[in-house]
Order: C-alpha cells, then sequence, then structure tokens
C-alpha cells in the first residue's frame, strides 16, 4: 500500500509541477508530443495495424511495382499511398521503417548516454591524468563530424565480423556505431557540472561519513546532474535518427530486407525523376516530421529546465 500511495504521490506532484504547467502551456510542445507519441506507438504496433507485411516476399507481386496513391486514377484503395519497385505497400513499410529508425535511434542514445555520464562522472570527480586522458580524447573526437566517426566505426565492425554475420548484426553494429560517435556531448557536459557538484556541502558530508568513490558518484552526484542531460538526449534522439537515415541512405546502414526510412529514401530517389516521386516523398515527410516533433520537444524541455527562464 505505502508503494502505491508513493507512486500517487509522485504522479500528484508531477502534474502540479512547473514542468508540466510549462508543457500545457505550449501548444506547440503538445502537438510534438502527440505527433511523436503517433510515431512511436504506430511503430511499436506495425505489425498489427500495417495493411500488408512489406517483408514477407511470398505477399508480393511485381505486377503491383510503382502503384501510385489510392487517389490517383490508375491508383487502388489497397495501396493507399501507393507501392514501390518492388511492389511493397508504401503506408505499410513507412511504419515498419519508422520502427527500425526509432529504434536504433533510442538505442544509440541510450548507449551514448551511458557511455558519455559514466566517463563524466569518473572525469569531473577523480579528475587528474585520468581527467586529462578522457577529455583529450573526447577533444580529438569531437574534432571530427559524428556521421564520419560512425561510417568508420560501421566499416571497421563489417571487416571484423563474419560476412555471414553481418546482415543480422547489421542494426547492433549501427547502436554501436553512432552511439560510440556521440558520448562526448554528455561527458564533456557531466564532467563540468560534477565538478561543482563535488565541492558542495553534501557531498563533503557523503566523504565524511565514509561513502564510497562510486556511491557519491552515482547516487549522489548523478541525480543533481541529470537536467542538462535530459536534454542532451531528447535532442540527440533526432541526431540519432538523421544519422541513421544518412548511413542507410549512403548504402552502409541496415540491410535492403530491413529498410529504415534512410533507405527507403535511397530506393526512391532512383525512380524521382521518373515520375514515381510518392516512393521518395512519403518517407522523406515522415522522417522530417518524426525529426522535427522529437527536435521542438528538445527545445521546449532545454527552456523548461533552465532556472535563467523561470
Amino acid at each position: 500500500m505505502r508503494g502505491v500511495e508513493g507512486l500517487h504521490g509522485a504522479i500528484r506532484r508531477f502534474f502540479d509541477s512547473d514542468l508540466w504547467y510549462s508543457f500545457t502551456r505550449s501548444k506547440v510542445t503538445v502537438l510534438a508530443a502527440l505527433v511523436t507519441l503517433a510515431f512511436i506507438l504506430a511503430a511499436i504496433f506495425a505489425p498489427l495495424i500495417a495493411p500488408h507485411d512489406p517483408f514477407d516476399p511470398a505477399s508480393l507481386d511485381l505486377m503491383d511495382a510503382f502503384t501510385p496513391p489510392a487517389w490517383y486514377p490508375e491508383g487502388t484503395t489497397e495501396f493507399l499511398l501507393g507501392t514501390d519497385d518492388q511492389g511493397r505497400d508504401l503506408l505499410s513499410t513507412i511504419l515498419y521503417g519508422s520502427r527500425i529508425s526509432l529504434f536504433v535511434g533510442f538505442a544509440s542514445m541510450l548507449f551514448a548516454m551511458v557511455v558519455g555520464v559514466s566517463l563524466g562522472l569518473i572525469s569531473g570527480y577523480i579528475g587528474g591524468p585520468i581527467d586529462a586522458v578522457l577529455m583529450r580524447i573526447a577533444d580529438v573526437q569531437i574534432s571530427f563530424p559524428a556521421i564520419l566517426i560512425a561510417m568508420l566505426v560501421d566499416g571497421v565492425a563489417r571487416g571484423i565480423l563474419p560476412t555471414q554475420r553481418h546482415e543480422a548484426l547489421a542494426i547492433w553494429v549501427m547502436v554501436f556505431s553512432i552511439g560510440i560517435s556521440n558520448w562526448v556531448h554528455f561527458a564533456r557536459t557531466v564532467r563540468g557540472s560534477t565538478m561543482v557538484e563535488k565541492n558542495k556541502e553534501y557531498v563533503q558530508a557523503a566523504r565524511v561519513i565514509g561513502r564510497s568513490r562510486p556511491t557519491i558518484m552515482f547516487q549522489h552526484i548523478l541525480p543533481n546532474v541529470m537536467g542538462p542531460v535530459l536534454v542532451i538526449a531528447t535532442i540527440g534522439l533526432a541526431v540519432a535518427i538523421l544519422t541513421e537515415a544518412t548511413l542507410s541512405y549512403l548504402g552502409v546502414g541496415v540491410p535492403p530486407t530491413k529498410p529504415s526510412l534512410g533507405t527507403l529514401i535511397r530506393i526512391g530517389q532512383s525512380f524521382l525523376f521518373a515520375g514515381e516521386w510518392w516512393i521518395v516523398i512519403f518517407p522523406g515527410a515522415a522522417l522530417a516530421t518524426l525529426v522535427l516533433a522529437v527536435n521542438l520537444l528538445g527545445d521546449w524541455l532545454r527552456d523548461a529546465l533552465n532556472p535563467k527562464l523561470r
């Protein structure tokens, strides 16, 4: 009962907080949250709501290839947004493609956050040679575009892994390559906040009573530096989705048998000037809408957690 009451109390405090008030005041933010939620739900329940299974070869018919959207005279309501060059229903393919793009984006950001926050805490709290080495590595990495680092890591991984495992591990290689190229922003932010927090009285009191370094870093300091981390993670999610789309567009991302939004755009651009515009326009519009919605949420969260704007 105490656990349930505590949960109810936490929920009430959240709905009474300045954060929730700021969220409900901004119609743009509410709309962005609804759009993001719609994409997430559509991706999760894609097998249930998609009209067709675009990855089932037995259900594909090349005679359906290049069918225009349903509002064209040649179109059909069976394929509302038309089909691609293989006869796959474009609406179903976008739903499944969004699923892959969102999974790679969330997983890579979570990986980058865990690595960056951990190294930032260690660097800022311990300092000394460890701090110098970690920050010099971060300085070198941040001087290169994240997309180049992701391509380098992806290429090295493909060279190390057995050829027959490339397709099965392609998504996880993408998660690792995008995550390892984005940990620096988390590490530098957490390091700066940790250097401020470690000199405060509550940390000194924890040292006096004999708390260990890991306990002080992860139980005492970490909760007080998570505000900027959440902002970076939200904005970084949009960047990760775009990075995955770029890699897939360049042909070094997920395999064609499991196309993400970037792969769909790469396929569609080959037919754009042949008149089959829908193959590239609809996946491109879905990607742009998703990234814009996540970016708007990140902008709101940055302003809502900024004490200078309160």
